[in-house]
């Protein structure tokens, strides 16, 4: 917390682990890149000049799907102004996806469409002229004739049986993990026991429309010849070294021959990261020998700027009197809009944040990435985790009010304790849940029980809360897997009785025992049709934070 100049942090709960010997915080410390802002000093990609500078502009699709007939450029070709039009064929390699740059996922989606059209606003020509206005005008000469197809817009009617298919290569309109799964799941202990258990069973539909980024600086770039046959790219690109291997794979150039500049972004805020502009104007360069700039107006930036994907999510809480969450079970619905981008990796990023800051004992999750005829979504602020959040703290406070209790307190009684064990195998620690809510308590006037404000993320969490559950069911092949039992499973003890921590020992995944009878079967996961072959990998597979596995 700040308060003027100063800082004022929990000494009675961080005095070993912080101090108020800060080099910036609370301190009028000046942006390095201020003056050049307040100046107009700051260079943007738009500040380079270029003495015979050609413009590129994209014919788009009207429809939401469609399957492109016929494109008549002729009338095009004639007009003033006008150097070179585009196709998909003059596209060296005309597929990508920024993660198959990691070998995850498959490219899917073309530079220029050539024979359908998967959202409105999809390019399938550019035209280079002159001037910015003429090629507006060839744009607007440019005769497509396309046989409207069916569409679809929504994630849950596009997973139905006979929902018109986005992607051929996806026949399900899920994305498929590792060549096989068409959704991420997570599984501990039994949820389904859970519900029997309980004395509630809570549940809700949480909704993320999506999100345009809105950069006062709409994506751009400009290229220009250099010499030994080299190109120079200045780009708003907010990940400069993705941009160059996504130009280097589509154009079949090697990357020693493109020198990439970024600099100022005049915002980005994730929409930024999977820049594919660049391409085509390295690619009008290259074939007019000109600089060449490509930059979208404000509604092609509304329109084709990818946003943050819409997200459905579906809760189902078994609840306590006392406000313990003995289970707690999603489905989230990810609207990768008509291809990948970076659609894939927030589910990754989004299951491995379930069940959120508290400590729930049976846990299921089955998370899809689905295709829509939609404008293909990228990153923003934070995507994959903040949609789960906004649904799962909705649902907290649903679940408080059904039950009577305090929020807060609701909060603070399952919140994450140092030792706890997470849903995903791997133990709690660093948490401070517990306190931010007292200190929100405290600043705005809601009363906590004693034994509520007493409670701390550093005492009650470890012993029966450290491990897994005796059995952990999963749907995959309708098998129940199980782990050894717990040493206090199996000795009957009880976790240490303290303030404000949940009794873990009378959650329902540690009622059973070793020898206990296997949870209900559930049904197997949806089969996936065979599809193309994971892309192979050489040398032993680690996990990572980006795209879920990668290479040592």
């Amino acid at each position: 917390m700040i308060r003027g100049n100063m800082v004022e942090f929990r000494k009675d709960i961080f005095a070993d682990e912080r101090d108020d010997n800060l080099n910036e915080i609370g301190k009028p410390t000046r942006r390095q890149d201020i003056t050049g802002h307040v100046t107009g000093r700051s260079p943007f990609f738009d500040d380079h000049l270029f003495e015979g500078l050609l413009h590129l502009r994209c014919v788009r699709s009207p429809h939401h799907a469609a399957r492109i007939r016929r494109i008549d450029t002729s009338a095009a070709q004639r007009m003033p102004g006008v150097m070179r039009i585009l196709t998909g064929q003059d596209v060296p390699v005309n597929l990508n996806t920024l993660l198959s740059l990691l070998d995850f996922g498959i490219d899917d989606e073309p530079i220029l469409s050539t024979e359908r059209v998967r959202y409105k606003g999809e390019p399938v020509a550019a035209i280079i002229a002159e001037t910015e206005a003429q090629a507006r005008d060839a744009v607007a000469a440019v005769r497509v004739e396309w046989e409207v197809l069916p569409h679809v817009l929504d994630v849950e009617e596009a997973i139905k049986p006979g929902a018109p298919t986005v992607l051929d290569i996806y026949p399900g309109n899920k994305f498929v993990y590792h060549g096989k799964y068409d959704h991420q799941k997570l599984r501990l202990g039994d949820v389904e026991a859970a519900f029997r258990e309980a004395d509630h069973v809570i549940e809700g539909r949480y909704q993320m429309s999506p999100i345009e980024q809105a950069p006062i600086e709409t994506c751009g770039a400009i290229a220009a010849p250099e010499q030994n046959g080299r190109y120079v790219c200045y780009t708003s690109t907010q990940a400069l070294f993705f941009s160059l291997g996504t130009a280097s794979k589509v154009l079949a150039t090697p990357s020693s021959r493109l020198h990439f500049i970024g600099g100022t972004v005049g915002g980005g805020f994730g929409g930024k990261v999977d820049s594919i502009h660049e391409p085509l104007a390295i690619l009008g360069t290259m074939l007019t020998g000109r600089p060449v700039k490509y930059a979208w107006d404000r509604e092609e930036e509304m329109q084709v700027g990818a946003p943050r994907g819409a997200e459905r999510w579906y809760l189902k809480d078994a609840v306590m009197n006392d406000g313990r969450i003995l289970g707690r079970k999603f489905t989230g619905y990810f609207d990768s809009g008509a291809y990948t981008r970076l659609s894939s990796y927030a589910i990754i990023k989004g299951v491995g944040h379930l069940p959120g800051p508290y400590t729930i004992p049976n846990v299921h999750a089955d998370v899809y990435c689905v295709y829509t005829n939609r404008t293909p979504a990228t990153a923003m602020r934070g995507f994959g985790i903040t949609g789960a959040d906004f649904a799962i703290e909705a649902h907290m406070d649903k679940v408080a009010d059904t039950i009577g209790m305090n929020p807060v307190e609701l909060r603070i009684l399952n919140a994450y304790r140092d030792g706890d064990m997470k849903a995903h195998r791997r133990l709690a620690k660093n948490c401070a849940l517990i306190e931010c809510c007292q200190v929100v308590a405290e600043k705005a006037g809601v009363k906590l029980s004693p034994e509520m404000q007493a409670a701390s993320s550093r005492v009650g969490g470890g012993g029966a809360r450290a491990h897994l559950p005796a059995f952990t069911a999963t749907d995959e092949h309708g098998r129940v897997s199980g782990y050894k039992a717990t040493n206090y499973a199996r000795k009957g003890a009880k976790p240490p009785d303290l303030p404000g921590a949940p009794p873990m020992a009378q959650h329902v995944s540690h009622q059973a025992s070793a020898s206990a009878p296997p949870a209900p079967q559930h049904s197997p996961a949806t089969p996936v049709p065979p599809g193309p072959p994971a892309p192979k990998r050489a040398g032993p597979i680690r996990f990572s934070s980006l795209s879920g596995f990668r290479r040592r």
